[in-house]
């Protein structure tokens, strides 16, 4: 299967890029997340286990599970016939993507700002962010979208390409379901501060790669779309590491800059204010024709992260 990889990754990428998920269809993240949930449960059922090694035990048990389980399905589906083995195998890699899931999530909330409708912007992106979302105006609505869609660049695309082009449908596999821990488990608050630590961690190893390569690929696609490629690098040098997360400052900071706005500032959870450090060099806001081209941004980024990827497998 290894000398054929990119071009089932391609075909895995075409899929999801015109079928998305569709939610009528069992997808292979909610299997992972009520199996973390169990682990959870059995975990703090055990008092002399402490929290922060139960985590890790956690990450191992989860991680290490989904990648065992995918390996032993896919030998399976090999066994059978080649055809069954390699069409699973593009329909694997296709679920650990959500090209199009966060284009259209996005692409909602665009609809919504356009026909002047804020509240329903509110709805829907309040699907997207984890912000309260019911005081936003449209400039906020638009850049609580156009945030989202350049962080979950690297969560949702690249960084599952970059582990299938080096470990094959495991890798992406494994790669997901140690994204969906730290979506469940990675609060800094008193119930997964100390169980949490180490799926948090795990990830942001994960991450660190896929976000700093991303920037390339943002460049580049800003380079083709006549964005403003020139202030990529320049908004990533200045301002992404004042992000409090290790990795998604710089995919953030990059999509600022080609896209000529700022992010951060000011904003609600949960009823609490919280003021984050500004990202990018421009000082314009956010508007709903941002958010437009943060989407055509994304795809395309999406594109070359993946051309490069199987270009330099095949130098290397």
């Amino acid at each position: 299967m290894t000398d054929r990889l990119e071009l089932l990754l391609t075909l895995a990428f075409f899929l999801d890029f015109l079928v998305g998920d569709p939610r009528s269809w069992w997808h292979p993240v909610q299997s992972i997340g009520s199996f973390a949930s169990f682990v959870e449960r059995v975990l703090r059922s055990m008092e002399w286990l402490p929290l922060k090694q139960a985590g890790v035990v956690a990450v191992v048990l989860v991680v290490g599970g989904s990648a065992v389980v995918t390996a032993g399905v896919l030998d399976l589906a090999f066994s059978l016939h080649p055809v069954v083995g390699t069409v699973l195998t593009i329909v694997t890699m296709y679920y650990t993507l959500a090209t199009k899931d966060l284009a259209d999530h996005a692409g909602r909330v665009f609809e919504a700002l356009r026909a002047g409708d804020v509240q329903l912007g509110r709805e829907r992106v309040a699907m997207m962010v984890g912000r309260d979302t019911a005081l936003l105006d449209e400039t906020g609505v638009a850049q609580a979208a156009t945030e989202s869609v350049a962080e979950n660049c690297v969560d949702g695309v690249t960084a599952p390409l970059f582990y299938a082009l080096l470990f094959g449908p495991v890798g992406a596999v494994a790669y997901k379901a140690a994204n969906t821990l730290d979506s469940m488990f990675g609060y800094k608050n008193e119930r997964y501060l100390e169980f949490g630590w180490a799926a948090a961690r795990f990830d942001d190893l994960l991450n660190y790669l896929p976000s700093r390569l991303t920037v390339l690929a943002i460049f580049g696609a800003a380079k083709v779309s006549g964005m403003r490629s020139g202030e990529v690098f320049h908004a990533v040098a200045l301002t992404a590491k004042r992000h409090a997360s290790p990795n998604a400052g710089f995919p953030e900071a990059a999509f600022a800059g080609a896209l000529g706005v700022r992010f951060g500032g000011p904003r609600w959870y949960e009823g609490e204010r919280r003021d984050l450090p500004w990202l990018g060099i421009a000082e314009e806001r956010c508007s709903p024709e941002v958010l437009r081209k943060a989407v055509s941004l994304m795809l395309v980024s999406s594109g070359l992260f993946l051309l490069g990827g199987i270009m330099l497998k095949v130098v290397l």
